[in-house]
């Protein structure tokens, strides 16, 4: 007697094919999607050095009679019906305050306005943009009062530690 059984379904070696075909795809695919993410916090990070540059320029021309603010939580506030010399509301608080730690789009903001030789004010400033780590970003940035975004060279990620260090490294747009 013969059994004519029939069975339904995947073979084990069938599903063990399935499988590795899947893993050979996306050994393939996460490399290039975490290169693109980096990639993309890179051009987040230089959008908000400028919206820096930019909130230091409108503080500086709403408050002429004020010297440019120490740091970059001056420049932020929630509600920008308060603007006022300590909370300018010219930027977000999650910029402004790096998220309670995490930062934006995997990268840590800064900002020191200092005094030039001789003035007793501060009277310019330079702003910094470092990745989190080697894995958020390529490369640190920095701008200084004349507001080009400067960057490090590739693979740099080390922070920028003062304003003339920032107006020795390579514009951004060369």
């Amino acid at each position: 007697m013969t059994s004519n059984r029939k069975y339904k379904g995947f073979s084990l070696i069938e599903l063990l094919i399935a499988i590795a075909i899947i893993l050979i795809i996306a050994a393939i695919a996460i490399p290039n999607l975490l290169r693109a993410r980096m990639a993309a916090n890179d051009s987040s990070a230089a959008g908000s050095m400028h919206s820096i540059d930019v909130a230091e320029a409108g503080y500086f021309a709403t408050y002429p009679n004020i010297v440019l603010p120490a740091t970059l939580s001056t420049l932020a506030g929630a509600d920008t019906s308060s603007a006022s010399r300590a909370t300018g509301c010219l930027i977000d608080n999650s910029l402004a305050t790096n998220n309670g730690g995490v930062g934006k789009s995997g990268y840590s903001f800064a900002a020191t306005g200092s005094a030039s030789a001789g003035a007793l004010d501060n009277n310019m400033f330079y702003a910094t943009g470092t990745p989190n780590s080697s894995v958020t970003g390529t490369r640190a940035y920095c701008s200084a009062d004349d507001m080009v975004i400067r960057l490090q060279p590739a693979g740099n990620i080390t922070l920028v530690a003062s304003y003339s260090s920032c107006l020795g490294l390579t514009a951004m747009n060369n």
